[in-house]
């Protein structure tokens, strides 16, 4: 590799993208990027690394593919974790299962959309939220809704082993499982065939339907179990709890180098993409800028990261 092409990687974008963020934290903030501050960075970038992990395979499976979704996704998944829970340590597991199973019956409803009846994916996720919001405010009533276990509280916020909490460990294992399930089986591989050339994956024989309904029900189990994460975080949750994730995960995708057009890239960048994203957060939050101020800054960062390498690869059929 020469040192113009290691320079214009995603992947070492981002990493020097991080370690600028994190000076100029420190220069704005001193204290920025002492240990425990960026322990509690890096527990919020998980949150947002593990509804990512969704976004990326929907994203990695082309044909425009964007769950706009896993917001509400998330938002249900919390609320049904909490209610189950309801404080109880017994009732995490349940409260998982549950979550995570009905965001990715959802996100298989997305696929079928998407893949039988042909509906654009940006229109039948966009259609998806309406309807999981608007269930949201029936079932709650506009009230928070539901109590994190105090086990599960701990997990996500405590020192668990070396100083991190638990949560750390669960995106570690969910990066390990989802580079190894793309880069070393035959799943994997069929992902980035149907993303890159979807006619010839379909002319190779790979059930091309299948899989991309596949995509959008991990989607949506990642939301869920982001849901639980985030109820985790907080202790409680509201209707509107996830809104924040549906940009902030196409970025932090995009900042890793996943082509938009679908068929290239990977999680690891999602994951550098994840808390580059979160120190840019962070650092804006240092600055005192107005979260309508964020919101622009986000969609610029997004506009100018598929300028320069976001839509790589647009030609593919």
């Amino acid at each position: 590799m020469t040192l113009r092409s290691g320079l214009t990687n995603p992947l070492t974008l981002a990493a020097i993208a991080i370690l600028a963020l994190l000076a100029v934290g420190e220069t704005l903030s001193p204290g920025f990027a002492r240990g425990d501050q960026i322990v509690r960075l890096l527990t919020v970038a998980a949150i947002l690394g593990i509804v990512a992990a969704g976004q990326n395979l929907v994203i990695l499976g082309g044909r425009e593919g964007i769950d706009l979704s896993v917001g509400p996704m998330i938002s249900l998944g919390a609320v049904i974790a909490g209610n189950i829970m309801a404080g109880a340590n017994a009732a995490i597991l349940p409260a998982i299962l549950a979550a995570t199973a009905v965001t990715f019956l959802i996100g298989i409803v997305n696929g079928l959309g998407v893949t039988l009846v042909r509906i654009p994916p940006l229109v039948m996720t966009l259609g998806m939220t309406a309807i999981v919001q608007g269930g949201l405010v029936v079932y709650s009533q506009g009230i928070p809704s539901g109590n994190a276990a105090p086990a599960l509280m701990a997990f996500i916020n405590r020192p668990l082993v070396l100083g991190l909490p638990g949560i750390l460990f669960v995106w570690a294992i969910i990066a390990v499982g989802l580079t190894f399930l793309l880069r070393r089986t035959a799943f994997g591989y069929a992902v980035y065939a149907i993303g890159a050339n979807e006619r010839a994956a379909m002319l190779v024989g790979l059930p091309v339907n299948r899989i991309r309904c596949l995509l959008y029900g991990l989607s949506g189990f990642f939301a869920g179990l982001t849901g639980v994460c985030v109820i985790g975080y907080t202790g409680n949750s509201f209707i509107s709890v996830g809104d924040q994730y549906v940009l902030s995960s196409i970025i932090a995708v995009v900042i890793g180098g996943t082509s938009l057009a679908g068929g290239a890239g990977g999680y690891i960048g999602t994951v550098l993409g994840a808390v580059a994203l979160v120190l840019l957060q962070s650092v804006l939050t240092t600055l005192q800028l107005e979260n309508y101020g964020r919101q622009i800054i986000f969609g610029m960062t997004l506009l100018v990261l598929m300028l320069l390498y976001g839509r790589q690869g647009r030609l593919r059929v």
